[in-house]
């Protein structure tokens, strides 16, 4: 999945005269919270968010800001940006080690899109697989080539149609995989029972015994 496929197109943008009382105005308008800053040649030059202009006007702050006071003196810069065409996960990745909410997605320096973390939540789900009808499998196998392999030749021999498949690195560095997936069958304990008695460690469904 490709930042493309979640991003806002034609995002709201300001410019950096505008008042700090507007650019709230302009958010609870259109119900948004991050506002990227254009200059007059159209390039983002800055970002402001609702938190940027709550703390800056708040009578908490060293010098607060008055309502009148430009958004150019309270926006964040320079700017993280992202690509159309990078994976979601480095978006996720760049929003999480920088603190931040949104990424301007540019190209060409032409702003045409904006990714907030709502976004990538909606896209983890979309990734999951929840959002149809399914049952949820998850297998902990050796961290070694063939493991997946061996796991998905073994549903596929069983009829099992896979909607989603995710993986993360087992707990404490113990040199195993979790392998998550998503299966078209309501009820999967029948088949992580099978998994059971094939020689996989199953994690979810609990409680699972080798019959």
């Amino acid at each position: 999945m490709l930042v493309r496929e979640i991003m806002h197109t034609e995002p709201t943008t300001i410019r950096t005269d505008l008042s700090l009382q507007d650019a709230y105005a302009v958010m609870q308008e259109r119900r948004i919270r991050h506002l990227p800053v254009v200059a007059d040649d159209g390039k983002v030059v800055g970002v402001v968010t609702d938190r940027d202009l709550r703390l800056a006007t708040s009578a908490l702050a060293t010098q607060p800001f008055p309502p009148g006071a430009r958004v150019e003196e309270v926006m964040t810069r320079p700017v993280q940006t992202a690509d159309p065409l990078d994976p979601v996960e480095v978006a996720a990745r760049t929003m999480r080690e920088l603190r931040i909410g949104c990424l301007p997605v540019v190209d060409d320096d032409r702003l045409i899109g904006i990714v907030t973390g709502i976004d990538l939540l909606d896209a983890m789900l979309r990734l999951t697989g929840v959002y149809k009808p399914s049952g949820r499998l998850e297998v902990a196998v050796a961290d070694r080539p063939g493991e997946l392999a061996r796991l998905t030749t073994l549903l596929g021999s069983r009829q099992v149609n896979i909607q989603s498949i995710l993986s993360y690195p087992g707990p404490g560095g113990d040199d195993t995989i979790r392998i998550v997936l998503r299966i078209a069958s309501i009820d999967p304990r029948p088949l992580a029972e099978a998994l059971c008695r094939s020689g996989f460690e199953v994690v979810w469904p609990p409680h699972v015994t080798c019959r």
